[in-house]
């Protein structure tokens, strides 16, 4: 299954022929139906609808379709219906003259300053009555169709290169705890010979001297809690069961987006907590790298659906 990036754009377009019942056949196309979907990351499905008053009663039909196939997302569909020129203009019918006339008589018996009716008012008033009478559901629903499928694989699309990109991001973490595990021995054993040199100082032994066994069981003690306090094999475990299982999740696909976005906190506290234990530049790089890396996950696993 994919990894859906919430992030896309579709655009779709269909020529309309005549509406139903006009007297010209050869009147075909005209208008041009268009329709585009645009998609960015939200953390439920959030739909908005922007469409003339002709398609306004469709956009029941219209949401019922895309929460059939999207999760999450702002959603936001814009739809447009525009004719295509003159030549493509409808003849007003003689129905419609006829009742255009009366009511302008009738305005004007209580209006007698108003103007009467051009005959570009006429064709608009002509071009509504035409887009009133067309059963829209016959175009528009297979051309949202047409732009929600569009969406889907440009989704895909962008969700195929996070998942790429959280891979490697994935990959280069691993080799960070990696080079985090020996360090804490190393460290142990500089901090270890420090105490024994400290004591030896402390009581002015000379050279060739020997510690006392309660010196150097102090140091022992000494060195020992200094390697409970700097110990970040704990959070290297866990650091490396969250990538198991993130690692498992982009593989899977589907709806993930919520749980990557729960795995990637509890990376950043693991790192948050190496940093706090780290006694040694080395280890401080290593969680500063690390923080960097997540936080470009994390920024990245929010546009994932």
């Amino acid at each position: 299954m994919s990894v859906y990036s919430m992030t896309g754009y579709s655009s779709a377009q269909h020529g309309v022929g005549a509406a139903n019942g006009a007297a010209e056949p050869k009147l075909a196309g005209v208008a041009q139906l268009g329709l585009e979907i645009r998609s960015v990351n939200s953390r439920f499905l959030d739909l908005s609808f922007r469409l003339p008053e002709d398609l306004r009663q469709w956009e029941p039909a219209l949401r019922e379709l895309l929460v059939a196939r999207l999760k999450r997302g702002k959603i936001e569909v814009r739809a447009s219906v525009e004719a295509q020129g003159a030549s493509s203009m409808g003849e007003p019918s003689s129905k419609l003259l006829q009742r255009l006339n009366a009511l302008q008589d009738k305005v004007k018996v209580w209006l007698p300053q108003a103007g009467g009716l051009s005959v570009a008012d006429v064709l608009r008033l002509a071009a509504g009555e035409q887009s009133s009478t067309r059963d829209w559901s016959e175009d528009l629903l297979p051309l949202a169709q047409t732009a929600l499928t569009a969406l889907l694989a440009a989704r895909a699309r962008e969700g195929e290169r996070l998942a790429s990109m959280l891979l490697e991001h994935i990959k280069q973490l691993r080799l960070l705890a990696a080079k985090a595990v020996p360090l804490v021995p190393q460290l142990v054993a500089q901090q270890r010979q420090r105490f024994m040199e400290r004591w030896a100082e402390a009581m002015a032994l000379g050279e060739g001297g020997a510690l006392p066994e309660s010196a150097q069981d102090r140091a022992l003690t000494e060195a020992t809690a200094f390697a409970i306090r700097i110990d970040v094999a704990e959070e290297v475990t866990r650091l490396n069961s969250h990538l198991d299982e993130l690692e498992r999740l982009i593989t899977q696909g589907g709806e993930i987006g919520k749980r990557l976005d729960f795995l990637i906190q509890e990376l950043h506290r693991e790192a948050n907590t190496m940093g706090s234990k780290s006694a040694a530049l080395a280890l401080t790089h290593i969680s500063v790298d690390m923080k960097v890396l997540i936080e470009q996950m994390r920024e990245q696993v929010q546009n994932i659906e």
